[in-house]
């Protein structure tokens, strides 16, 4: 099967901020599957002018390649919903979107938008039993995985160069954390945008997991309401499946399902807290022999059933139940309706004054640059609450007046 992927090179389309987690890991597995992969630039926005721009050169990708399947990981509202409706209404391709944060993106994101894909990919139980108190049948459980090419045996723990490491962004409780353990005595050497260390190439990842004798990984997620009190979620990243693999051994906070997937204490370490945390770090740096033995045991469990080659396979062969429905007839992609489409994202003069009342005073808080990404979440926010759906169309407001900070 031909397969479109459409989602970024490098991660929000940034290069200084290194690879995008799914197209170092997504694309060769769909390759290792036999399949033929296209690639199509969604998060960069230096490769277009504007959003209407990017969506006319997406729908000339599909009539150009006309592929069996189309599968998206969207960050918002880059592809319009309309875009997404021409595809359905020209072509036999079966849509897919896979997506990333539905622990705190379900409620602002994946429930208005949903509706546009014929298969929803979802990594969070609960986003499954959301979708189906809305109405929708097209949710799919799945998970973050091994890439199957950074598969490794551990290597002991006296082999290991680094005592304790952890690769990932730092934000949240993250630098408060590591900054208490070195003040304890604990050293973590940490890698990814916004540490010291910087970024590193997404080939080094797996190098510096293997030669660690403990990998650490946060299981924080984004700002979530439990009622009237707003709390952070925890939810299992891809990295917990990705230490193991690796050959690394992985010391993790504990999120919903974790279990399914791993035994902690027999094949990954699980702590909850800072303090717990530290007494754990402890216990396995002292204890060498166990923190092998669990090494191997969560490479194994990654090896036989954790890789993407197993995870794509099962969700392409839902795509093709779902491709046997549809027509065998050819059909094109509508461009004059695309282009009646198009004009409704021009921003008139009401909305170009209103951007820059709304720019003001963000500019005079943050400077030019913060300042007008703290616009545009305003704005964002604002948006998906009272637009709801509209906020992912062709007139939306966050996406007519908001190009590069997106």
């Amino acid at each position: 099967m031909k397969i479109l992927c459409v989602l970024g090179e490098h991660n929000y389309g940034d290069p200084a901020r290194g690879e995008c987690y799914e197209h170092v890991n997504f694309l060769p597995a769909l390759r290792n599957l036999g399949h033929q992969v296209v690639f199509f630039e969604s998060f960069n926005r230096n490769a277009y002018r504007d959003f209407a721009d990017l969506n006319r050169n997406f729908l000339e990708k599909v009539r150009a390649e006309k592929p069996d399947i189309i599968l998206c990981v969207l960050l918002g509202y880059e592809i319009w919903l309309e875009t997404f409706q021409l595809v359905r209404e020209g072509t036999n391709a079966i849509l897919i979107n896979w997506s990333t944060d539905d622990s705190w993106k379900y409620r602002q994101f994946s429930r208005f938008v949903a509706s546009a894909f014929h298969l929803y990919a979802t990594t969070y139980p609960d986003a499954l039993a959301k979708s189906k108190q809305d109405g929708y049948d097209n949710f799919v459980l799945t998970q973050w995985a091994a890439n199957s090419a950074n598969l490794a045996e551990p290597l002991p723990a006296a082999q290991c160069r680094y005592p304790v490491s952890f690769i990932g962004t730092a934000y949240g409780n993250r630098p408060k954390w590591i900054s208490a353990l070195d003040e304890w005595g604990i050293k973590v050497e940490c890698f990814g945008h916004g540490w010291e260390n910087g970024s590193v190439p997404a080939g080094d990842i797996p190098k510096i997991m293997r030669d660690s004798i403990i990998s650490l990984n946060f299981g924080d997620s984004g700002m979530v309401m439990r009622g009237i009190v707003p709390g952070r979620s925890r939810q299992i990243k891809a990295r917990a499946f990705e230490v193991p693999g690796a050959g690394g051994f992985l010391m993790t906070e504990y999120a919903d399902g974790l279990d399914r997937f791993y035994r902690s204490g027999d094949e990954i370490a699980v702590f909850d807290g800072i303090l717990d945390l530290d007494e754990k770090i402890r216990h396995f740096i002292g204890r060498p022999e166990e923190r092998d033995r669990i090494a191997m045991a969560g490479y194994i469990r990654t090896r036989d059933e954790h890789t993407y080659e197993m995870r794509f396979g099962n969700l392409l062969d839902a795509a093709m139940q779902q491709k046997e429905r549809l027509p065998d007839e050819r059909r094109e992609i509508d461009f004059e309706k695309y282009d009646t489409i198009e004009k409704k994202h021009r921003a008139g003069v009401l909305l170009k004054i209103f951007k820059r009342l709304l720019l003001l005073p963000c500019m005079m808080i943050w400077g030019n640059t913060r300042g007008s990404r703290a616009a545009r979440r305003f704005l964002f926010e604002l948006s998906w609450r009272l637009a709801g759906k509209n906020t992912y169309t062709v007139s939306g407001w966050p996406g007519r007046l908001f190009y590069k900070e997106s």
